[in-house]
């Protein structure tokens, strides 16, 4: 695996809509939400995950000030178990600097992404009830403590 990490540029939308509905089929963002996300920049920032000329995984940050927010993070199911995850989580930190805390929102059924973010340090500080729809799945928000 040859994966390489670089920012999110304009013509990634198009390969990004793909892949973001290939792995959260209903709750995935349009692409009206990614192209507010990377005309959010510099507060927003966005990396993708590259194979080759595929586009295999990517990472969000709102970095606001005191408070940084994941805003999404994904890896493709055929670079799924190769660290990539790990590399994104490593990444998202890195643009966190400055801040006192990380926080996330992950589905409460979503098990590997919850241990990923265990093994850096989140832990849960609230529940938000049924949030996920259908299916009535809750929403954890963890945090990272990181000054």
């Amino acid at each position: 695996m040859s994966v390489e990490l670089r920012d999110m540029q304009w013509p990634d939308l198009a390969a990004l809509d793909v892949l973001e509905k290939d792995l959260f089929g209903p709750w995935a963002w349009s692409q009206e939400t990614w192209w507010q996300e990377l005309a959010g920049r510099p507060r927003r920032r966005y990396v993708v995950a590259t194979d080759g000329e595929d586009i295999v995984g990517y990472a969000g940050l709102d970095h606001g000030g005191d408070v940084s927010d994941v805003m999404t993070i994904a890896v493709a199911a055929s670079h799924q178990g190769t660290g990539l995850g790990r590399s994104l989580m490593e990444w998202l930190l890195q643009q966190a600097e400055g801040s006192e805390a990380v926080l996330l929102e992950v589905r409460a059924d979503n098990a590997p992404a919850i241990a990923l973010y265990e093994k850096f340090g989140f832990e849960q500080i609230q529940v938000r009830r049924r949030y996920y729809q259908p299916g009535d799945v809750d929403a954890l928000i963890l945090r990272k403590l990181v000054a």
